[in-house]
């Protein structure tokens, strides 16, 4: 099929990755321009990588651009999705959707009525691990889930969050631990086991200074199924810890680190087999471009990515009353 063709929305160090990854494609899509709201950045990053800046609103008016990769502040995401869904532009939005519910629905009310796509960047769902481990759970590998753990258990400088003055701030990060480095594995945990259906949180801002979010957060909830979850999401943990998720059920378990399977059991004697070294930001770029070129859904939906939010806005609820908290 004819490659998509895109422009690229803010050049930071993901926005930049972006750049490079559609640079390197081989046919199933191309770079055609790139903005930001600094036209000295996006003027640079063109002439690094040999393509063309432009402002926002001339790169939205270009016919020959089909589709949008927007890679700016997450609280800035509602505004820009909507702008290009309405300039009749498929969307691949960096994660978080936004950082409300209420921008989120922005954002889902664009999508439906100019009938694009959106997919937001959740690359962890792509690795062969996570599709082996999602496709074993609705087979009945592991039984009835009884409960789940995850532990992102991460090391960030304080150097981290003075680099921009966007960084811990509600109002465009969103949050921290939880919402900027933590909602790729609520994402996934939503994804594995479904809806939840109550929060609990305590959190608080432990070892960094200057900034307004958490940088440590430890949540339990309970899904719709009546599974248990413990998740904790910190930035605190020096050195760094590989991302640690467990699914418990009365037939089986799964353990994963760092997207790897270190323990799988079931009752059924079922085994993972030899997983092969997949790129999975470069997967879901193909499964964006295939969900355009095919007229159907993206594995990662608006829908999912605004439950991720709700689950996320739940816990900050929770940690701030004390209370639990049913996510919207």
């Amino acid at each position: 099929m004819t490659p998509v063709r895109f422009g690229v929305i803010g050049v930071g160090i993901i926005g930049r990755q972006h750049v490079a990854r559609l640079l390197a494609d081989n046919g199933t899509a191309e770079l055609v321009a790139i903005a930001d709201s600094s036209e000295d950045a996006a003027r640079a990053v063109a002439a690094e990588y040999g393509t063309e800046a432009m402002p926002l609103g001339s790169l939205l008016a270009r016919a020959d651009v089909d589709a949008i990769v927007i890679a700016i502040p997450s609280g800035l995401h509602a505004d820009v999705a909507v702008a290009a869904l309405e300039a009749g532009k498929h969307v691949l939005l960096e994660k978080p959707i936004d950082v409300t519910v209420e921008a989120a629905d922005r954002i889902i009310a664009a999508e439906r009525r100019s009938g694009r796509v959106l997919s937001v960047v959740s690359q962890r769902r792509f690795l062969p691990e996570s599709q082996f481990l999602h496709r074993s759970i609705r087979s009945g590998v592991f039984g009835s889930i009884t409960s789940a753990t995850v532990e992102i258990a991460l090391w960030r400088t304080q150097e981290y969050y003075d680099s921009g003055a966007w960084r811990g701030t509600w109002a465009l990060d969103g949050g921290g631990a939880l919402m900027n480095q933590g909602v790729h594995m609520v994402d996934m945990i939503l994804w594995l086991l479904g809806e939840v259906e109550e929060v609990h949180a305590y959190g608080g801002l432990l070892a960094h200074e200057n900034i307004e979010v958490e940088d440590t957060i430890s949540i339990t909830a309970r899904f719709a199924s009546g599974a248990v979850l413990t998740f904790l999401a910190s930035t605190t943990a020096f050195g760094d810890l590989p991302i640690r998720v467990a699914i418990m059920g009365d037939g089986g378990t799964a353990v994963t680190a760092a997207g790897k399977f270190e323990h799988f059991v079931s009752a059924q004697g079922s085994e993972p087999p030899e997983f092969a070294s997949r790129d999975m930001e470069r997967e879901q770029l193909v499964d964006f471009v295939e969900a355009i070129q095919c007229d159907r859904e993206p594995l990662v939906t608006s829908s999912q990515a605004r439950a991720a939010v709700a689950f996320i806005e739940a816990a900050y609820e929770s940690m701030r009353t004390g209370r639990a908290v049913r996510p919207r």
